[in-house]
């Protein structure tokens, strides 16, 4: 049976057609959600190394690909909340397609100045100007996923897209490379274009009605809420530090820099199956297995910083793939079922800022210091968030957990 077949036992009441919608329909909605899911983040996927070789062309240093990215996710921790808060005042759906139209069109504006040739500060501006409605954006389109997905099967659907990304951050760097030998410009535009997919796909459910998933009531940064944000953030930091930090670790260990895929391949080849395992397993973990997983990215973490050799930081690598999916899928259910309802949109988004700010946290350590120094803080931090959920009261556990399949 498939992935997708899955999703077609259970029909949802639809008011206004009096009947229970086909499976295939359901079916059809899931396949389109899961695709925006992964399109939606492509010009996060592809744009470092889009960027990177843009600015290589224009000003003669790649540096400038990453003040573009920098630009980009600075943007969106600033926009996320106000954005988030503005698309309280229309309808869900038809506000996530015109923030995938505006990030759109800000990007056609980069490509428009790079072939014009234009000051690359311009470009900078314009990266932020798209990066500003991504967390927002996400924030929506997750939401949307309650509407025809019920609570039992979420797990599954959350692994499913969880799987798809990872693939893209695998195979978006190598599209983004190959099309870069015809002109970087070219690989811009794809970026751009394959990024508007979600304002065709993404599907209109608004009058599809589920029953709710138990959630807390009061604000929308609650203590309990705050923990699993800190926590994703850690878990971004952990593997943004070896990703970024892995033509340090290929130098360190005697290899050329381009065998820095030494570590970021094992990598997300381990997220990819971890996404897959989630999929299949479609139920929400508990307490205990989830403080386990923390364990094991902590252990892994510590591994890949303590550089007892080089097999030791792939394995260490390894396992914090092997642990992100599943932690992820965690924290997105865990959150679905802390988070107010009307306030679910917000707290997806700030869920994946919380993950932007560790990428950015990480990113500043290796600035600032060595890649050692960088892989001991990060697993100094996993620990400390490892032993904060260990610690934490039951209060921050999901009131009702999702049934398995």
């Amino acid at each position: 049976m498939s992935w997708f077949n899955a999703f077609g036992r259970s029909a949802h009441f639809d008011p206004a057609a009096g009947e229970a919608p086909e499976n295939r329909s359901r079916r059809w909605w899931l396949l389109r959600w899961v695709t925006s899911s992964a399109a939606l983040n492509i010009p996060l996927a592809v744009g470092p190394i889009a960027f990177s070789l843009l600015a290589l062309e224009m000003i003669g240093e790649a540096r400038g690909g990453a003040a573009m990215m920098l630009a980009m996710t600075l943007a969106q921790v600033v926009g996320v909340i106000p954005i988030t808060r503005l698309g309280k005042r229309f309808a869900a759906t038809e506000f996530l397609k015109v923030l995938v139209v505006f990030r759109t069109a800000a990007l056609a504006g980069v490509v428009i100045l790079a072939h014009y040739q234009a000051p690359f500060a311009w470009l900078i501006a314009l990266a932020a100007v798209a990066g500003c409605v991504n967390g927002a954006a996400y924030g929506y389109l997750r939401s949307q996923l309650n509407a025809f997905v019920p609570p039992m099967r979420l797990p599954r659907a959350i692994g499913i897209a969880a799987t798809l990304n990872e693939t893209i951050f695998v195979l978006g760097p190598v599209m983004a490379s190959a099309l870069s030998v015809v002109s970087p410009v070219l690989a811009v535009i794809a970026l751009t274009v394959l990024g508007a997919v979600p304002a065709l796909l993404v599907p209109n459910v608004r009058q599809v009605r589920v029953p709710q998933t138990p959630s807390a009531s009061g604000a929308t940064l609650s203590r309990s809420i705050v923990l699993w944000l800190v926590c994703a953030a850690a878990g971004g930091a952990t593997v943004a530090v070896i990703e970024i930090g892995a033509v340090a670790l290929a130098v360190r260990y005697g290899y050329e820099p381009a065998l820095a895929i030494l570590f970021t391949v094992p990598l997300c080849i381990a997220s990819v199956s971890g996404g897959i395992w989630v999929s299949f397993r479609n139920r929400m973990a508990s307490r205990q297995i989830v403080l386990v997983q923390l364990s094991v990215m902590t252990f892994g973490s510590g591994l890949a910083a303590s550089g007892l050799s080089f097999a030791a930081t792939v394995l260490g690598s390894v396992l914090v793939g092997l642990m992100l999916a599943p932690l992820g899928t965690y924290y997105a259910l865990v959150l679905d079922t802390l988070a107010p309802p009307e306030k679910r949109p917000e707290v997806f988004a700030l869920l994946r800022t919380a993950t932007t700010m560790g990428i950015i946290f990480a990113s500043a350590l290796l600035t600032l210091t060595s890649v050692s120094v960088s892989l001991i803080a990060i697993a100094a931090t996993m620990l400390a968030v490892t032993l904060a959920v260990g610690f934490a009261p039951a209060s921050s556990r999901p009131s009702t957990p999702t049934p398995s399949a």
